[in-house]
């Protein structure tokens, strides 16, 4: 360490008694720093100077009466010192003044100030705004309602020119506290309500319209946890908003001032739409909004000259976006031409500047609290910065430089009137921004639905040619500010976003017709133009929070767009543009690109040309296609001397993936990089994240880590052919992370073995039908678990200090493939298990929650379900679990509830008696009763109880139900599905229900004949099966219908034929429906409901003749043939109920060997002759039926 020096006293220049003397100070880098004392030692500009000053002039204020001596002198220079005082926390975050004082004070001055010194009123409303605004005081309700009183008898009863300060103090009283002002809200926002008068386009004085608005935004702004202002008021709001906006510019008034009214106004409207559901009148508002809305995004921008529509329709008429053909020519790029490439700007010499650097203004705040853009400073720098693309991407040249972000040089004006047009571009900046803020406030506000009819308005839909339209991808790629392309990239954002049963319609593999352009063509042209748009944006953004926006909404396309119904080609040329972008400076578009990463390989997946990518080698891509302009700061990482000429040397075409044969079993490149990205040590630090660690090891920032594990953990899922390859490594990068000490990176780790899992027993399904040769070997797999089961795997499953990490280790073990567990070793396999049951018990209901969901998984693993002691074990925890306090927990045990009797029912299939009888009557008594409590919880409990009772009343033996102990829980649990067939749960639990009275039906055991419960639940099912709006219910009603094997079960012959007209006027309503979406299983349900029919009659008896035979032999019995021959063909599709075949030869012969039987009935009982009658019609029926079907 260097030599400590010790300075002597400085000898005192002035006396002892004016400043005290300083102490020897040690000079080291450890020394506090220098800092001077005033005379009484406080420190010279601590916080205590101003809160000094207020408590001093607030002392003298208090102690002020009304009829003191020179009052107005006193408060005149008491109100010019508190209001020279800078109270602001930002300036100094240590300040301390307390609430409570300053609304003491405020209230004690408001006494003091008569209405009729209007000087002081001014001097006091100034106060006011002052205080609260810089202080962000809080007041009580008292405070507030003097305040009030203050202000609006100011408005009555002072003279005009008081008004805008006094509204300015209205302004800020009232922000945030709408709702609290009720008693005062008619006098500022009634029929006749100053508010109104002043803000209402009108008003000659500017200043005065701009304020009320404020104070009516101010209003209408909501507080999170606060009831929302009054719909009434509300409405009023909106209305003179939308007024403003849609009103023209006064003749005589400066276009600076027009903008701060305008800005005021967006403010407002922002704060009516923003935090709920569009509540402002039907498609006219709507319409009329989004107009105005669409006028001001491009306001102040120079060459724009387009007639506006007052309404935006669904259908907007393309006059309403062209251009004015009575626009005079000017030298200047015109903006129809920015947004077609090929064509050459008029202005081909201009040079390229290097990016220019911030100015003060850009990091600067304005008075409304918002950031200034500075653009108006430092726009030439940066628009000459993002020319530096130009000669290396001639096709871009004409979108990325229009002629309104070239012309702005400070050098065409002088001084005085350069400033002027600075303040005016940068209001003009602040007008687009707010009006993208409202738009973004519209988009989240208003339904899906609504919105989608408006989308071409915004978005283009029409292919590269032709005068283009003026959307939000024209601000993206023209716009002067990073601010405003910023906010357009938030709007087009969130319009994507939950866009994918929108855009699922978009297709253009085939070519279009002629004639017409469908819509899907027309929405497969618009995704295609948003990658094209976005990509330029690309190669043109320099400011890195707008390229991170630009990535972020790239990342929102991806995934909601059906690139499976497109041509190939989209994503080939984005994934290699995006490769530099991983070395990027700043770590925000670093984590961006990841999250672009993520979405290319979700959406999807596998989708083929995702897997050509993967499977391309690092070297053919490597330069995306060209050298960007970014590409001086993505090469920060690299120390090999490559220089951009280097880069630019890559000429791979983006739209050829090749795959060369001999790097098929490579890794793909993205795992590398991500794995390379989580373990291995940054080679160089950007210049967002400081100076040097000291020497130590530096790996990646957090947010660059977890999002490259999440893009692991997405490969491994969707792709885990092409991750089998580094299997191992796989492993040992989730082992690295688990043994971290970051939770969210020991989580992520977590996840990543859990979706590997996943991604392997999805190979391994039979349904999927991947080759043997292409999944993971079995082998692999048992050396993969073997390997995470030993690691730190078992240190997170008892980690009681991150119950979440806990929660996804469970969830892990529940994704190992049951191949491979089953040849685990026998204390692996038990180390799970008991793990598992032991964290059923834990406190945390999220690691409860898992745990008793991997004890569902594990139910059904083959190797387990015939271990009687396990099923036993599981049954009991799941049991104590269904009624525990969280609703999760017991869904997720209602959950594996029916998993477990999912297990029994196969066991009585595959497994002899023993399994049935080695199993506690008691335990199966107890899950009937939990079962059918839970059905009486809530839905997403209820789904899973009655799938439950199903199969337990199925699995029950006759001896079990002879039991006393058996007959009540047998009937509750009959009844409880009976009840939920018939509730109005939602359709999920309905169909269950359903479909569990059918399992219940298979028991040949289940005393359908004599049970008191049976007719209800025949009754509930023909209800429904006929009166459900919801097909999937109907289908699954009567397919329990069709169940019984006997006739016998269905009952008397009235029940009997009650059964089959109900199935009889279902078919004749299949296709009554309002909603479309049902008709897709339109099909389905003839389908099932004919197989019924068939069914009924299959097991009818002569004494059921008279009814079927009056049902077949009218209109009614028209409509079943013409259905019958349609199932019996097999010319509807259509899943057919367990036992039916798909083979028409087997359906009719089926039939006949029912019309044989029928033949050979004999009529008994009473009206033998009434019988015979009607059987010979009902054979007459099946004889027709089958001649028609056996026709060619």
């Amino acid at each position: 360490m260097a030599a400590q020096t010790v300075l002597p006293a400085a000898p005192a220049l002035v006396s002892g008694s004016d400043v005290p003397a300083f102490p020897p100070v040690a000079l080291s880098a450890e020394a506090a720093p220098f800092t001077p004392l005033w005379t009484d030692g406080w420190q010279l500009g601590s916080p205590s100077d101003a809160e000094r000053q207020f408590s001093r002039c607030a002392a003298k204020l208090r102690a002020l009466r009304a009829d003191t001596g020179q009052l107005r002198e006193e408060l005149n220079l008491l109100f010019d010192q508190l209001l020279s005082e800078n109270y602001n926390t930002s300036f100094d975050p240590n300040i301390n003044i307390r609430p409570e004082d300053v609304c003491t004070l405020l209230k004690h001055t408001s006494c003091l100030v008569l209405l009729s010194q209007e000087h002081l009123v001014i001097k006091f409303c100034q106060l006011v705004h002052h205080l609260l605004n810089q202080l962000k005081v809080i007041m009580d309700e008292q405070t507030l309602d003097v305040l009030l009183n203050y202000t609006t008898r100011a408005l009555k009863v002072c003279s005009t020119w008081t008004h805008s300060g006094v509204l300015l103090a209205l302004s800020t009283i009232v922000y945030g506290n709408g709702p609290q002002c009720h008693q005062h809200l008619i006098d500022l926002l009634g029929e006749d309500g100053i508010l109104l008068l002043y803000s209402s386009p009108s008003q000659p004085d500017m200043e005065l319209r701009r304020v009320a608005l404020t104070c009516m935004a101010n209003i209408c702004l909501r507080i999170p946890g606060q009831p929302p202002l009054d719909d009434q008021y509300r409405s009023v709001c909106f209305g003179a908003f939308l007024k403003t906006l849609h009103s023209p510019k006064p003749s005589n008034t400066d276009e600076l001032f027009y903008c701060m009214v305008i800005q005021a106004a967006l403010k407002g409207l922002q704060c009516c739409l923003s935090g709920g559901k569009w509540k402002f009148g039907g498609g006219e508002d709507l319409g009329s909004v989004l107009a105005a809305l669409k006028r001001l995004m491009f306001q102040g921008a120079p060459g724009v000259s387009v007639d506006w529509p007052a309404v935006l329709y669904p259908a907007p008429l393309p006059q309403y976006e062209g251009l004015k053909s009575t626009q005079p020519p000017t030298p200047a790029e015109p903006p129809k031409e920015a947004a077609v490439p090929g064509k050459v700007s008029g202005n081909k010499k201009r040079k390229s500047r290097g990016k220019g650097k911030k100015t003060g203004s850009e990091e600067s705040r304005g008075d409304d609290g918002e950031e200034e853009d500075g653009e108006a400073v430092s726009a030439p720098q940066k628009v000459e910065g993002r020319g530096e693309g130009e000669s290396l991407s001639k096709a871009s040249v004409p979108s990325l430089y229009p002629a309104w972000k070239r012309n702005t040089s400070d050098s065409e004006f002088s001084d005085p009137e350069g400033s002027a047009q600075s303040k005016l571009r940068l209001n003009h900046g602040r007008v687009r921004q707010g009006a993208l803020h409202c738009l973004l406030a519209v988009v989240k506000g208003v339904e899906k639905r609504t919105l989608y009819g408006y989308w071409s308005s915004f978005i283009p839909d029409s292919p590269i040619g032709g005068t283009p339209p003026l959307t939000l991808l024209t601000i993206i790629l023209k716009d002067p500010s990073p601010k405003v392309r910023a906010c357009a990239l938030q709007v087009l954002s969130a319009m994507l976003d939950g866009s994918r049963q929108f855009l699922a319609v978009a297709e253009d593999t085939a070519s279009p017709r002629t004639s017409y352009t469908p819509f899907s063509f027309t929405l497969a042209t618009a995704i295609r133009e948003l990658h094209r748009t976005l990509s330029l944006a690309l190669l043109a953004e320099t400011s890195p929070q707008t390229l991170t926006q630009v990535i972020k909404c790239l990342a929102y396309l991806v995934a909601n767009a059906p690139y499976h119904r497109l041509r190939p080609g989209l994503l080939s040329p984005l994934w290699k543009q995006m490769r530099p972008y991983v070395r990027h400076r700043d770590v925000n578009v670093r984590v961006s690109v990841l999250t672009l990463y993520g979405a290319l390989v979700t959406t999807q997946a596998p989708l083929p040309e995702v897997q050509l990518l993967l499977r391309q080698p690092e070297s053919s891509g490597g330069g995306g296609g060209s050298f960007t302009p970014q590409d001086s700061a993505l090469s920060w990482r690299q120390r090999d001397g490559s220089t951009p000429s280097q880069h630019s040397s890559h000429t791979h075409s983006p739209r050829v993936p090749r795959t060369p044969g001999e790097e098929d079993n490579a890794s793909p490149w993205l795992m590398q990089l991500c794995v390379s990205l989580v373990t291995q040590p940054r080679e160089d630090q950007s210049d967002s994240e400081g100076a040097g660690t000291g020497g130590a090891v530096a790996l990646e920032p957090s947010p660059v880590r977890l999002e490259a594990l999440q893009v692991l953990s997405h490969l491994v899922r969707g792709y885990v052919c092409l991750a089998q390859a580094c299997l191992c490594e796989i492993g040992e990068v989730s082992a690295r992370c688990l043994g971290e000490t970051d939770p969210s990176i020991q989580l992520h780790g977590a996840k990543l073995l859990e979706e590997l899992g996943t991604g392997i027993i999805q190979q391994y399904r039979a349904e999927n039908n991947v080759p043997e040769s292409s999944r993971v070997p079995m082998s692999q797999v048992m050396q993969f678990w073997s390997d995470v089961l030993s690691g730190p795997l078992n240190a997170a499953l008892q980690n009681e200090q991150h119950p979440t990490l806990q929660t996804s280790a469970c969830d892990t073990l529940s994704s190992i493939l049951p191949q491979a567990f089953a040849q685990l070793p026998d204390k692996t396999q038990l180390m799970c298990i008991t793990v598992l049951l032991g964290l059923t018990y834990s406190e945390n209901y999220l690691v409860k929650t898992a745990a008793v969901r991997a004890l569902g998984v594990y139910i059904l693993f083959p190797c387990l379900r015939e271990d009687v002691m396990f099923v036993a074990d599981t049954a009991n925890t799941i049991l104590a679990a269904l009624d525990d306090r969280s609703p999760n927990v017991r869904a997720k045990a209602a959950w594996s509830l029916g998993n477990l009797t999912d297990t029994l029912i196969v066991n009585m299939e595959s497994v002899d008696v023993d399994f049935q009888e080695e199993l506690s009557d008691m335990l199966l008594l107890k899950m009937l009763q939990a079962a059918t409590r839970a059905s009486a919880d809530k839905d997403k409990v209820k789904c899973n109880a009655v799938r439950a009772l199903g199969n337990l009343l199925h699995f029950l033996r006759q001896s079990q139900m002879t039991r006393s102990a058996f007959q009540r829980p047998l009937e509750d649990a009959v009844r409880a599905l009976v009840k939920t067939v018939q509730s109005v749960a939602t359709m999920k639990v309905r169909w269950n229900a359903c479909y569990a009275l059918g399992n219940a039906f298979r028991n040949p055991a289940l005393p359908l004949d004599s049970a008191p419960w049976s007719p209800d639940a025949f009754s509930a099912l023909c209800n429904v099966v006929t009166s459900c709006k919801n097909f999937k219910v109907r289908i699954k009603s009567a397919a329990a219908l069709a169940v019984p094997a006997h006739r016998g079960c269905y009952g008397d012959t009235e029940r009997f034929i009650c059964v089959w007209r109900s199935l009889s006027k279902a078919l004749e309503n299949s296709e009554d429906t309002n909603d479309f979406l049902e008709y897709r299983y339109s099909a389905n349900l003839r389908h099932t409901l004919s197989q019924a029919l068939v069914h009924l009659l299959r097991l009818s008896q002569s004494q059921d003749m008279p009814a079927l035979a009056a049902s077949l032999a009218g209109e009614e019995g028209r409509g079943i043939k013409e259905h019958l021959i349609k199932y019996l063909r097999a010319e509807e599709g259509g899943e057919g109920a367990e036992g039916d075949s798909f083979n028409p030869q087997e359906r009719i012969k089926g039939l006949q060997q029912t019309l044989i039987r029928l033949k050979g009935l004999k009529a008994e009982g009473e009206g033998q002759r009434q019988q015979e009658s009607s059987k010979e019609v009902v054979v007459g029926f099946l004889d027709d039926l089958l001649k028609t079907c056996e026709e060619p």
